[in-house]
């Protein structure tokens, strides 16, 4: 069987023909990259209920990007740019992914996921990134992904799947703050806003601020169920 891939959902309006309504949803992106890469994907709807429950379901989990974390649960004031909190989204989350970490599920951050991680392991973000590198080069235009390079750390697990340097699609406004603990620094842009992160006591715990799922990078995806199927067997199956 395939390892079983969790990606977590956005908690937002949608239209369904004539009908807009709640809905529990994510760029059907994240679930091609999965599929391409050899999983199973399956949709993990934003609720601090059941996240044992998922986790058992799950060989590895893919938190996907959208609105900026709640500046709460970090310690800080909203920035006026900052997204209006959704409570129920970060709460599942950051639930999830403290309990995905504890039993060393792989998991791969992408964006908002990314500066999760951070945000779980104590860390904290810069809320409006122009304000510090003085560009808004990360989100030229609202909607479209702008591409720039990053420089990755000789020897991490960044490297061993995507190399030294890589062109990414970013999308983002936010940055990392303040490094959570046990968290190592692994990619950096040209202007020096950081880009990737990971725990090297974990399985497989990498987080980057690109998404690449927008360019079909499949290396971090494939890396991600690969290692969930040995999580998988580890665990004797199901």
């Amino acid at each position: 069987m395939r390892p079983v891939i969790g990606i977590t959902t956005y908690a937002q309006e949608a239209s369904f023909g004539v009908w807009r309504l709640p809905a529990a949803l994510v760029p059907l992106d994240y679930v091609s990259a999965v599929e391409r890469a050899g999983g199973r994907p399956v949709l993990i709807p934003p609720s601090a209920d059941g996240v044992e429950e998922a986790l058992d379901a799950v060989d590895g989990l893919v938190f996907s990007g959208g609105a900026d974390v709640d500046p709460t649960h970090y310690g800080a004031d909203a920035h006026p740019e900052t997204d209006s909190p959704q409570t129920a989204r970060d709460a599942g989350e950051l639930a999830l992914l403290r309990s995905a970490l504890e039993r060393d599920v792989p998991v791969l951050a992408i964006c908002r996921g990314f500066q999760l991680l951070n945000v779980v392991r104590g860390g904290d973000l810069v809320q409006h990134l122009p304000e510090t590198v003085g560009h808004d080069a990360h989100k030229q235009v609202p909607g479209r992904f702008s591409e720039h390079p990053v420089e990755v750390k000789e020897g991490s697990r960044l490297a061993s799947l995507i190399g030294a340097r890589s062109t990414v699609a970013s999308h983002h406004h936010q940055a990392i703050g303040r490094i959570g603990d046990g968290l190592v620094q692994t990619a950096w842009a040209k202007d020096g806003t950081l880009e990737a992160l990971e725990d090297p006591s974990r399985r497989f715990a990498v987080g980057v601020q690109w998404h690449p799922e927008a360019r079909e990078d499949q290396v971090l995806f494939e890396g991600l169920v690969r290692e969930a199927g040995a999580y998988r067997a580890a665990r004797g199956g199901r």
